[in-house]
């Protein structure tokens, strides 16, 4: 199975099945990956993405905090396969006994990663070319009508409005 290193591209909302997009482009390259998440995943997503800071710890800053409590860090994310319209991840974690590999959505294995810093693979053939005008290479790349990005200091009630207003049309047209 070949990976590609993957970076968080772009956040937003499919208003045809109003659920959260998060859309991954490969590392140096146009490919993408567009992977519909729920509601919860995608807050906890742009709210690290921002630096926003909680009051309280969220599920996936419980779960940075437990690895690292147990010895732990997370080394890696991979994206591996999408079977019946469903995407499986694993997050890899070094243990101070070694290496442990934990079945995970990749809504959750996204989250945890960008709270470790930790880089994400995804299987090369799950990469689709992107259907929005090509940049050439090295150019930014741009999506006609894309929302501005969320400050930092947002409050909860603004970061929904943000992710609700976001439309599919702000990242190009995906197929799966």
């Amino acid at each position: 199975m070949e990976l590609v290193e993957v970076d968080v591209l772009r956040l937003g909302l499919d208003r045809s099945s109003n659920s959260y997009v998060v859309i991954l482009q490969e590392k140096g390259g146009s490919r993408l990956l567009p992977i519909w998440i729920g509601q919860p995943e995608a807050e906890s997503i742009v709210i690290e993405m921002n630096g926003i800071k909680r009051e309280r710890p969220l599920t996936h800053d419980l779960c940075k905090n437990i690895i690292v409590g147990m010895g732990g860090t997370l080394r890696r994310v991979q994206i591996t396969k999408v079977q019946n319209r469903t995407f499986f991840a694993e997050l890899h974690v070094a243990m101070p006994n070694g290496m442990v590999q934990v079945d995970a959505r990749p809504s959750d294995s996204i989250a945890i990663a960008l709270r470790f810093a930790a880089p994400i693979f995804a299987q090369a053939s799950l990469l689709t070319a992107m259907l929005v005008d090509e940049a050439e290479e090295g150019e930014e790349l741009e999506f006609p009508g894309a929302q501005p990005e969320v400050e930092a200091d947002t409050s909860a009630e603004t970061l929904k409005q943000y992710l609700e207003n976001l439309r599919p049309e702000d990242f190009g047209k995906f197929n799966m």
